[in-house]
């Protein structure tokens, strides 16, 4: 058995995906939809003053603007309709997932199955019009106070303005939303995260020039630019390491008696991953850190000396910025792994199938213990993100590298890798058994 799933799993290749008709057809469907994301990154806001826009930009690129750019693909430094990304639909679906821990019915609706997962959608589909319209509105009123050297940003302000600003932004997101939700239908799946893997990636080249540009000037060593690119492949490799590791708990199964007939106990494995926060502690981190330094970063110019000392210990780069980041780093993975991963519902479906951890009793002594064995597992995996996290930033603040893989980045875009690649490998092992229950159909015939 072991010798035939291995030739299976040999057999898949490039071979097989040329034969893969039906794969091929939802690749080429990821593709376009990902070519028309990228292009609508270009369709600029109307009323916006470009140049006056990219000098703000340019003096707040450390803070959470130069944090939102990154993850948009650089639609919010240029202020087209795709400024907000997908933004607010991952911060609806966060909120409903807090949600269903304190309400009822949500609760309720999480555990009823297909039917209570499509409502909890279209909660989430509410929740994203609702939030990106707020930001939009946010941003528009923002806009409208920005001024650079060469002029103020919105060359017309007023009530047309924040329309259509609300408008444009909020329909961009739905849109995005609506995209993603396709890619996963009738794509390879992970659509969502595949924007905002495109968003990242579309800037690498720009990164990389920039790069080899300071090396050119004499800026940065070329030994250095070498080591860099050395230690992001260890990076990655590393990172794809701690993603695929998980520990194993063995789940025992009684023997059981089907009329005069009597089975033998089975047994199977409870993974449990060494992340499984993911890269949600690193978004919420950055998020809460960069935000009030970006606000008072705008203000430090005419506020009290003390708003310019707190702003220079919180820059990035500083030692108090550095251990807070690891400190809520550290937070968001305990918090994140509790909403997402629940041990006495784990416990009890384990008991009401009459499954049980050996040397375990089942019922509330197994929750604690597989709760015991995942706060274990969630302190490395908060270490691992937190070593991941503050690398770049050690080095962007030490050696103004512009690396614009930051950990976040690099977290997301590793993990949706991943995820696509297994998504491509299911589908074609799945051609490959359709094509043997075929073959043994035809010979049963014969």
């Amino acid at each position: 058995m072991a010798s035939a799933a291995e030739q299976l799993a040999a057999s898949v290749n490039f071979g097989a995906l040329s034969k893969a008709k039906e794969l091929k057809k939802k690749i080429w469907f990821t593709l376009a939809a990902l070519i028309v994301y990228r292009l609508g990154t270009y369709i600029p806001l109307p009323g916006i003053d470009s140049q006056a826009l990219d000098d703000i930009f340019q003096q707040n690129a450390g803070g959470i603007l130069g944090m939102f750019d990154m993850f948009s693909g650089g639609a919010l430094s240029r202020m087209t309709i795709f400024a907000l990304n997908i933004m607010p639909y991952i911060s609806a679906s966060i909120i409903i997932q807090l949600m269903t821990t304190v309400s009822p019915h949500l609760a309720a609706l999480k555990k009823d199955g297909e039917s209570g997962r499509k409502k909890i959608i279209q909660y989430t589909r509410y929740g994203t019009v609702l939030l990106a319209a707020i930001q939009g509105l946010g941003i528009a009123s923002g806009l409208e106070n920005l001024t650079s050297s060469s002029g103020p940003a919105v060359m017309n302000q007023g009530l047309m303005f924040k329309f259509t600003t609300v408008v444009s932004l909020t329909g961009g997101t739905v849109f995005l939303m609506w995209l993603g939700e396709q890619i996963t239908a009738r794509g390879i799946g992970n659509g969502i995260s595949l924007i905002i893997m495109a968003g990242i990636v579309a800037n690498l080249p720009v990164s990389l020039v920039s790069t080899l540009e300071l090396g050119k000037t004499g800026a940065l060593s070329g030994l250095f630019i070498i080591f860099l690119l050395i230690m992001s492949v260890v990076v990655i490799a590393f990172i794809v390491f701690v993603e695929r590791a998980q520990r194993r708990l063995l789940i025992q199964y009684p023997k059981r008696q089907v009329g005069m007939k009597v089975f033998q106990g089975d047994s199977s494995h409870l993974p449990l991953k060494l992340n499984t926060a993911g890269v949600i502690p690193p978004i919420f981190a950055s998020s809460i850190l960069l935000l009030p330094v970006t606000a008072m970063s705008f203000n430090a110019g005419s506020g009290p000396s003390w708003l310019l000392d707190v702003t220079s210990l919180l820059g990035r780069g500083q030692p108090l910025y550095m251990a807070l980041y690891v400190a809520a780093i550290m937070f968001f993975a305990f918090f994140y792994t509790s909403i997402v991963f629940s041990p006495e519902d784990t416990a009890d479906n384990l008991k009401k199938n009459g499954g049980f951890i050996p040397g375990i009793r089942p019922g509330q002594n197994t929750a604690l213990y597989i709760d015991h064995v995942l706060t274990r597992l969630t302190v490395v995996g908060a270490l691992y993100l937190s070593l991941v996290c503050i690398l770049p930033e050690i080095l962007i603040a030490k050696y103004a590298v512009p690396f614009y893989f930051g950990g976040t980045s690099l977290l997301i875009v590793v993990n949706v890798t991943m995820d696509t690649v297994a998504q491509i490998h299911s589908h074609l092992i799945a051609q490959q058994y359709e094509g043997l229950i075929k073959k043994s159909k035809l010979r049963g015939r014969i």
